[in-house]
């Protein structure tokens, strides 16, 4: 398996919102979760310390992206994009009915903080979502991770990220909110 490029500085890593899917090929795609309900689609990568989550409803498509400096991503189809620089939330709604809204946070963390804050999630993953650790890339005894948490409600789409950043004792947490309830 090829490993991620995770000595990124965190404030460097990129947001990004699309009203279209993105490529497979974009991407070096390490878990991917597939969720179908009746109102929507939703397609979940992790490709690193990073993620892409596609939801389709209808002829509408919303394209969440986490990535690395030097990603080469289109510009068709971008409706927002911005760094990891302190808190941030964000609201879209898009004329076909979709609702989007993120918030994400950057906290820098002791060591032993992050070590727990790890145990705890990989503990929890077992249970729901999909949660991928790099341990050759472990630095000292702190391992970079990213955990995808996700509820697949009828109309709603909740997604919960955790991205680690062992380098930097940094952990990136997004919450999204992808809602269908007027389509």
């Amino acid at each position: 398996m090829d490993l991620p490029q995770i000595n990124v500085a965190v404030e460097e890593l990129m947001f990004s919102l699309f009203q279209r899917p993105l490529h497979p090929e974009l991407f070096k795609i390490y878990a991917n979760r597939q969720l179908n309900t009746e109102k929507y689609e939703a397609i979940i990568w992790v490709t690193g310390c990073t993620h892409v989550v596609s939801v389709f409803a209808d002829d509408a498509c919303l394209t969440e992206v986490v990535s690395a400096p030097g990603q080469m991503l289109p510009s068709r189809g971008l409706l927002e994009r911005f760094q990891f620089r302190g808190p941030r939330t964000h609201k879209c709604t898009l004329g076909r009915g979709v609702n989007y809204m993120t918030d994400f946070q950057v906290e820098k963390m002791s060591p032993n903080l992050y070590r727990q804050s790890h145990s705890d999630l990989e503990r929890f993953a077992r249970n729901r979502g999909v949660f991928v650790k790099f341990p050759e890339l472990q630095i000292g005894k702190l391992q970079p991770f990213c955990y995808v948490d996700f509820e697949a409600r009828e109309t709603e789409l909740h997604l919960h990220t955790f991205a680690a950043y062992p380098d930097q004792v940094t952990m990136i947490k997004t919450q999204s909110l992808f809602d269908f309830s007027t389509t």
